[in-house]
């Protein structure tokens, strides 16, 4: 088997010969382009652009979804089954934030004055 490739190899035109090395070169110089791309600074700063965005909006649905999931939580404190506002919450809430708004206030007279 061995010397019937070495008998076919030899038996080759130079024409095919020439045709080979050509072809080589061509898919040689296609190879050499493509590791030209993938090295480019611009192609680099496309594709960690493109990473940093997948990240950024990821996180950025995490967040959503853990945001939506507390405001729901903090409604069902304020809210009961049928949708009515629970009052006896309700008031101890808005209290303690007007006495955080009438703190502030004061505070900022006192620099002032």
């Amino acid at each position: 088997m061995g010397e019937a490739s070495t008998q076919d190899k030899s038996a080759r035109t130079t024409a095919q010969i020439e045709a080979d090395i050509e072809r080589t070169r061509t898919q040689l110089a296609s190879t050499l382009d493509e590791l030209a791309m993938r090295v480019h600074p611009s192609t680099i700063s496309a594709q960690m652009k493109a990473k940093a965005s997948a990240v950024v909006e990821e996180k950025t649905a995490k967040a959503y979804v853990a945001a939506s999931g507390l405001l729901e939580q903090v409604r069902a404190n304020f809210v009961d089954e049928k949708g009515q506002p629970r009052k006896e919450r309700i008031i101890p809430v808005a209290a303690v934030g007007v006495g955080i708004v009438l703190l502030l206030a004061s505070r900022r007279k006192r620099r002032e004055a």
